[in-house]
């Protein structure tokens, strides 16, 4: 036993930016996760030998001369990485489907007046805890306003597009279509960055595209619209992506610390989202709408909107919290696991009528997800 644990390897996969820039993004909720912070912004505590501990095995160097203390660690560390992943999964999930109540169940028509009002509680809670010392955020400066200004603007547009399309679409069918953005990706990076994959995950994006072109011919809630503004919110969401690559090297050289981390990001972004999302409302008339709605006047629907906005954020700390405990690896696979239940409430919850082709089809692109997420694990290594 304690030549096994002498034999714990370091884990080469707790950057969570090194999982961002192979991997591709997951989920609408969550665009602005790229870096992970220090374990203290999370208030967890963490072991002065960290980088010796290999998460993802559970193994730990410091094992050698006490193996009893080892194994009480690897336990804490399976338990925590538990929690996490239950955390990461309970806010990403809930998100998508809160979201999808109040635009569908409540007939809310103003996506961008929803969005808006959830980075407005992005912004009032990380500003709170930025200033009772609980994280720590660089300072927002005009050079590093101008500098993330590019990036902002496709951010704020893939949120708008999620909105639009998850009004119409269900969400088996939203995951599924997801897909498209990793095909998306995949050629940007191919022709930008000049990357080239094997042929396993080429083999996973073909069948991701199957997928999605089979479910749409089989949904019998098929909506051209929602359909419509999903494809753009693909093209986008891989545009962030890709744009995000470009920018964080020069974002991080006009950084008082040459860093950026997770929570001045996401301040970063809400905080720029609010003034171009106000524009927004205007352009698109939402301004009548919210003047004559009676859900503004129901209590049930502000607390199910603040719910949502509280929900956006908590996928920011708990996809950190779930990488530090495990990897790139574990997080990559759970994150394209998690679309499973995910598709399956969505179905149930909003009575999505559907046929044995559709679920078929929604069930081979999930699929498709989790193979494209290994094909990805082993082109990386």
């Amino acid at each position: 036993m304690t030549e096994d644990i002498s034999k714990g390897s370091q884990s080469g996969e707790r950057s969570f930016k090194s999982h961002q820039l192979n991997g591709l993004p997951d989920q609408v909720s969550s665009p602005v996760r790229r870096e992970v912070v220090s374990r203290s912004a999370l208030v967890m505590s963490t072991p002065n030998n960290y980088d010796e501990i290999d998460v993802e095995s559970g193994k730990c160097e410091e094992g050698r001369e006490k193996p009893v203390h080892s194994s009480k660690r690897v336990l804490r560390i399976h338990n925590q990485a538990l929690l996490a992943g239950l955390a990461y999964c309970f806010s990403s999930c809930s998100m998508i489907l809160v979201n999808k109540y109040v635009l569908s169940s409540y007939n809310f028509n103003a996506g961008i007046s929803l969005m808006l009002f959830q980075n407005f509680v992005s912004v009032i809670i990380v500003v709170t805890l930025s200033f009772i010392g609980i994280i720590t955020m660089e300072p927002l400066t005009w050079r590093l306003i101008k500098v993330w200004l590019p990036v902002n603007v496709i951010f704020v547009g893939m949120l708008i597009t999620s909105m639009f399309s998850l009004k119409y679409i269900n969400v088996a069918m939203v995951t599924v279509l997801k897909n498209v953005t990793n095909v998306m990706t995949a050629i940007g990076e191919m022709y930008l960055f000049n990357k080239h994959h094997d042929k396993r995950v080429w083999a996973a994006l073909f069948l991701m595209i199957i997928s999605a072109i089979s479910g749409g011919i089989t949904d019998l809630s098929f909506h051209a619209t929602g359909y419509a503004w999903q494809l753009i919110n693909c093209f986008l969401t891989a545009s962030y992506s890709l744009t995000l690559r470009r920018v964080m090297d020069t974002a991080k050289q006009v950084t008082k610390s040459g860093d950026l981390n997770e929570f001045s990001m996401v301040l970063l972004n809400n905080t720029l989202s609010l003034p171009l999302g106000t524009l927004l409302i205007f352009l698109f008339n939402e301004v009548d709408y919210l003047s004559r709605t009676p859900l503004l006047r129901l209590p049930a629907f502000w607390l199910v909107i603040t719910l949502s906005g509280f929900l956006g954020l908590a996928i920011s700390f708990t996809s950190m919290w779930f990488l530090h405990q495990t990897g790139a690896t574990t997080y990559s696979l759970v994150g394209s696991l998690n679309k499973i239940p995910l598709s399956i409430a969505g179905i149930l919850l909003f009575h999505v009528p559907t046929s044995l082709e559709n679920s078929a089809s929604i069930f081979f692109g999930l699929l498709a997800g989790v193979f494209f997420a290994r094909a990805k694990i082993r082109d990386r290594t």
